[in-house]
């Protein structure tokens, strides 16, 4: 049936809160109403499957409720054109043998579709929908102390009780786009990327608008910029983007290297960002130009995150340092820009920021597709100034008064970072306040893992986590385990619950900002720093002394709980 005049087809529907997807799908298993748990897991992406898998073999009754239609978590709703892990194989997958022995991708990057794939072969050879309720959005939560169990409320109207609550909605669950006037009014198709319609929306031929150069816009505009009539890109910031060295990988290849993922795992735990890249042991000016030269080269060569995560180890602590590597990167870039504008407003010669203070995306052909001549690029940074001034039913107007006439716009603007998933979920403290509420001034928990006023709850590549400055899949590893571990302990010990201090959560947050201002990450906003989202606090939101120290660090807390109150069982 054709659309009338006043109804929009599925994927002209501009879709921007979690629970536009709420819907019960069943009335049995993990659809059921008033559920009685052990552990209620929320998130389906890489920390909820590997919590539900190792909270199963510990015979403890588990369900997991995400609000997307199949496992992935961010993976299922950045369906995006371009969208693309930053990760190489064999480190971006869970250390689940039965599945990474018989699964194989096809590229060491794979893109959204082979992610998914891989995330439905997990739940095929792991049997995990048996547990799982998708279209299932989380709307409140409530700890009943005497019962010692939380009250979990659906946007369905569904209630479940567990003892334990897990959220695992990691970094990007809530997108943001800016209060942009006029929005409402574009005739065109307008989508954010993070809930882009699956069935993808067709632009050949097409003028198209692309607001934000983060990792999505990055993505989109190198997938768009070839196939479209015209594309402009609305840029505020510069992104020090790095070639991601994408090639094929053959299943041999692969059957090869199989009998070491084991130490491969591993060895991701002890390197500092949970990648196999690690510093250089020297410092930057300890070799000569020539030999310094020579290194970049080195690493500019192995491609990926080499450049940002395999540098020399005081770079992200010396300005002078720093600089050497941003001068390495714009070099190297800006041969491959011939428009001379555009040269200098992708690649400029004085560094927008520190190096790697942002974390960089991984680009295929960026920087040749928006030095196309069909591609132009609009700088609404603060310095440009020309910011968007308003949404038009034909366009976006900028503060030169211009229309950029377009057709379709993608709103690559980000997400309220680390903290929005959790935070729009209505969770209730013990002491009568909501977490909502709480972190508006600043984010605050014990460990990255636990929240004061939150007995027996959890969460998985959060705040004060090693998260943005982590591979996905290693972070959520370490803290999943250190979950379950601690689940574990409560229960042999014959406790009822635990619940962080406020004094070990302040000292926590000391030691956060104690080990980012060692750095040069607080001298820039960024994702690391609280992301852009007006308002929020410049603040650091994750453990920035690695991955190695971070999981040493919260292992030592088992031992006698130190910063937890207990409460036994006969309490």
């Amino acid at each position: 049936m054709a659309a009338t005049a006043t109804q929009k087809l599925p994927e002209e529907v501009i879709k921007t809160e979690l629970s536009q997807y709420a819907r019960r799908r069943d009335t049995k298993g993990p659809y059921a109403d008033n559920l009685d748990l052990d552990v209620l897991i929320v998130g389906a992406g890489f920390s909820g499957i590997y919590l539900l898998y190792e909270m199963r073999k510990q015979g403890y009754k588990t369900t997991l409720y995400d609000a997307g239609t199949g496992f992935g978590g961010t993976w299922r709703w950045n369906c995006y054109p371009g969208a693309r892990v930053d990760s190489p194989v064999p480190i971006y997958q869970l250390s689940i043998p039965e599945v990474y022995n018989t699964w194989s991708f096809t590229t060491n990057y794979p893109d959204w579709r082979e992610l998914q794939a891989y995330f439905d072969y997990v739940d095929k050879v792991c049997d995990l929908s048996k547990d799982t309720a998708f279209e299932t959005v989380v709307t409140s939560a409530e700890f009943d102390e005497q019962a010692g169990k939380w009250t979990v409320k659906t946007a369905d109207g569904r209630t479940a009780k567990t003892r334990f609550l897990i959220i695992a909605a990691g970094f990007a669950a809530k997108l943001y786009i800016p209060d942009y006037k006029g929005i409402d009014k574009f005739k065109g198709v307008i989508h954010h990327s993070s809930f882009w319609p699956p069935e993808d929306v067709d632009v050949k031929g097409k003028r198209v608008a692309v607001v934000g150069t983060g990792a999505s816009g990055v993505q989109i505009a190198q997938e768009w910029g070839p196939q479209v009539e015209h594309m402009t890109v609305f840029m505020r910031t510069p992104n020090l983007a790095l070639p991601m060295g994408k090639r094929p990988m053959s299943k041999e290849e692969q059957d090869g290297l199989k009998p070491l993922y084991p130490e491969i795992l591993e060895l991701r735990e002890r390197c500092f960002a949970g990648f196999t890249y690690e510093f250089a042991e020297t410092d930057t000016f300890d070799h000569t130009p020539e030999e310094r030269e020579a290194f970049y080269e080195a690493l500019w060569k192995r491609g990926g995150f080499s450049l940002w995560l395999g540098g020399y180890r005081d770079y992200f602590f010396d300005m002078k340092a720093n600089r050497e590597a941003y001068n390495f990167w714009a070099k190297k870039q800006r041969q491959r820009v011939k428009n001379p504008a555009k040269r200098d407003l992708l690649c400029p010669l004085e560094p927008p920021h520190a190096f790697g203070i942002k974390r960089p995306c991984l680009e295929q052909n960026y920087f040749e597709v928006l030095d196309q001549d069909n591609v132009d690029i609009v700088d609404i940074s603060e310095k440009g100034g020309n910011r968007i001034v308003e949404f038009t039913e034909t366009g976006i107007k900028t503060a030169d008064g211009k229309v950029h006439e377009v057709d379709v716009v993608a709103l690559a603007t980000g997400f309220d970072i680390t903290t929005g998933g959790m935070t729009s979920m209505g969770l209730k403290s013990i002491n009568g306040t909501y977490l909502k509420d709480e972190w508006k001034a600043s984010a605050n928990t014990y460990l990255g893992t636990t929240i004061s006023g939150y007995p027996n709850m959890f969460h998985v590549y959060g705040p004060h986590g090693p998260t943005l400055l982590s591979n996905g899949p290693t972070a959520a590893e370490v803290q999943g385990r250190w979950i379950r571990d601690a689940i574990n302990l409560i229960n042999k010990q014959g406790l009822k619950s635990i619940n962080a201090t406020p004094e070990a959560t302040k000292a926590w947050k000391d030691r956060i900002n104690e080990l980012s201002n060692r750095t040069l990450m607080p001298t820039a906003r960024s994702t690391y720093m609280g992301g852009s989202l007006p308002g929020k606090a410049f603040e650091q939101v994750n453990y920035a002394g690695g991955v190695d120290k971070y999981k040493g660090e919260i292992r030592e807390v088992l031992k006698g709980w130190k910063g937890f109150k207990t409460v036994p069982l006969a309490a």
